[in-house]
């Protein structure tokens, strides 16, 4: 395909040099066309993330003494390799004193939930300090002598993936300290839409800190800057945020990320179902975790055998230690080639409640509703009520979060 177009664009470039024969004045427009054509043909400017932008943040690192809150994905990347962040501002002569860790540890090991505890780098003899672990907000004693904080972590977009609370109550505990804070921003592989339930303020926590929805459509630094503004920290607290933003991305552009951001977030379709598929987090049914397909198939041993040709039995593995239904044959359906999707379905997740032989056990109830952000969802479900009437219910909320979103966004 690529070879016919790249033929046709040849054939058009000489089909204006020949009609153009003869006539000077034709050949300097056929000349201007010609440079419009290839104009057209060059392929799109490469992504280039925060962190390989060290001409824009590293004079502000100098001199200074850095803490870094970062994990596997804050690398910077050359061609067909990545360093560390960390490691590249120590050979920067960056005076790093201390890296902060989110869920899933600093090397990004851990499993979903699992405490992390602070130790030391072995690599570099840094002082870790987990925010997963006994405390999720850095303290005035763990900030102490810093100039400067760092934050540098490949988010996915998603509300209750916990990277934007550790966010949150980073900036919040820098403002608290007056402590500078520089975001370095990275793509948000969901940024094409915004969609689902709108968190509301009884239900918010570590899941979700803010009202807003499950997909919010922006970038981390994007994010950081709303948080921000919209004087959602403490007491109305406002953080000396800096941004250090992306080159050459869109809301559109595809991207694919070249580090697992979690353990059970292994590719791009795992990342892509994510929004959808995490409701099951909140349910007694499995969606994948305990094989190497995680959030691309559900399914569960007490869903109805008959309406599945599909099934997998969860064992312990890299990122769960211990899956919903170890050990069990479940009935499910496999997702893993589905194309990509840009809105939250709840197709799956009704599927599977109204499949289950014992409904009274499907929801987590405690844990759907921080999941969902609403206890609504799991009503609506209950009762029977289809995808299109309960998305329905979702767009007043989602139309008021548009318009403020609207005043955070740095790309087009």
């Amino acid at each position: 395909m690529a070879f016919f177009s790249s033929y046709k664009s040849t054939v058009f470039i000489w089909f204006l040099v020949l009609s153009a024969c003869g006539s000077p004045q034709k050949m300097e427009k056929t000349n201007q066309n010609i440079a419009k054509a290839k104009e057209t043909s060059i392929a799109p400017k490469p992504i280039v993330v925060a962190a390989n932008r060290t001409e824009k943040y590293l004079p502000m690192l100098k001199g200074k003494s850095v803490g870094i809150v970062a994990n596997q994905t804050s690398v910077i990347f050359d061609t067909d390799k990545h360093t560390h962040l960390v490691d590249s501002l120590i050979a920067s002569d960056v005076d790093i004193k201390k890296v902060f860790a989110p869920e899933h540890g600093f090397r990004g090991q851990a499993d979903a939930g699992e405490k992390v505890k602070d130790g030391v780098d072995l690599k570099t003899g840094l002082p870790l300090i987990s925010l997963y672990g006994k405390n999720r907000k850095p303290s005035a004693e763990q900030l102490q002598g810093l100039d400067i904080v760092l934050f540098d972590i490949q988010d996915v977009g998603v509300r209750f993936y916990t990277y934007i609370a550790t966010l949150q109550l980073v900036l919040e505990a820098c403002a608290e300290n007056n402590i500078p804070i520089m975001v370095l921003d990275r793509p948000n592989p969901n940024a094409h839409y915004v969609d689902g339930p709108t968190m509301e303020a009884e239900h918010t926590g570590f899941l979700g800190m803010n009202e807003i929805p499950l997909v919010y459509g922006m970038t981390i630094g994007e994010y950081a800057k709303m948080i921000n503004e919209e004087k959602w920290l403490k007491d109305g607290l406002k953080a000396n945020l800096m941004i250090i933003p992306l080159e050459n991305w869109t809301y559109t552009s595809p991207y694919q990320l070249a580090i697992r951001p979690s353990p059970n977030l292994p590719n791009d379709q795992a990342i892509n179902l994510y929004p959808s598929l995490g409701l099951f987090e909140g349910t007694n049914a499995n969606a994948g975790r305990g094989t190497e397909f995680q959030f691309q198939r559900y399914g569960a041993s007490f869903l109805d055998s008959t309406q599945y040709s599909f099934t997998y039995t969860p064992k312990p593995n890299f990122g769960s230690k211990n899956p919903k239904e170890k050990g069990k044959i479940c009935f499910g359906k496999d997702l893993s080639k589905i194309s990509r999707m840009n809105h939250v379905t709840l197709q799956w997740i009704i599927d599977a409640y109204n499949n289950s032989t014992d409904k009274s056990k499907f929801f987590n109830r405690t844990g759907f509703t921080k999941h969902a952000g609403t206890k609504n969802l799991q009503q609506q479900i209950e009762a029977g009520l289809s995808e299109k009437e309960i998305k329905a219910s979702w767009q007043t909320d989602l139309e008021k979060f548009k318009m403020v979103r609207e005043k955070y966004l740095l790309y087009n």
